[in-house]
């Protein structure tokens, strides 16, 4: 028995839909970050960029567990002395929960180019209306 290599060319690219509402954000990120980079199914190539669409509606709704809240940071700097700034993950998730999500992601992805295309194919929306309708995306149960 051989082992099957996919090659660009015959990679079949599926919609789906994860809803986050009262799930941790972590748990749902995972998912997402498998799913973008095609790890679920069965004929995973890791050199090749074989993931699928996904679409995370609800994100304002997720959930941090512990202290996460109040603890954790989402830090930028600007490259200048005193250019940091820290933001707390329950200010952010109260002005920008898609930002939060893509961090997630983002952060579990791996580190080349193609993870900048696999990111690409995120959509991340703060409720539960989503322009992605045409597609005729699945609902993926976490």
């Amino acid at each position: 028995m051989s082992t099957t290599m996919v090659n660009k060319d015959a990679v079949v690219r599926k919609w789906y839909i994860l809803d986050a509402a009262g799930k941790p954000l972590g748990r749902t990120a995972v998912l997402a970050a498998d799913m973008l980079r095609g790890k679920l199914k069965p004929d995973f190539t890791p050199h090749v960029d074989c993931g699928d669409f996904v679409i995370i509606i609800n994100a304002e709704n997720a959930v941090l567990t512990g202290k996460k809240p109040e603890q954790k940071l989402y830090r930028t700097h600007s490259g200048y002395p005193g250019g940091l700034k820290e933001v707390r993950y329950k200010r952010l998730m109260a002005e920008k929960p898609e930002l939060a999500f893509r961090l997630a992601v983002h952060g579990m992805l791996q580190k080349n180019t193609l993870a900048h295309r696999q990111l690409r194919r995120l959509k991340v929306y703060r409720g539960a209306q989503h322009m992605h309708e045409a597609q005729k995306p699945e609902l993926r149960v976490l």
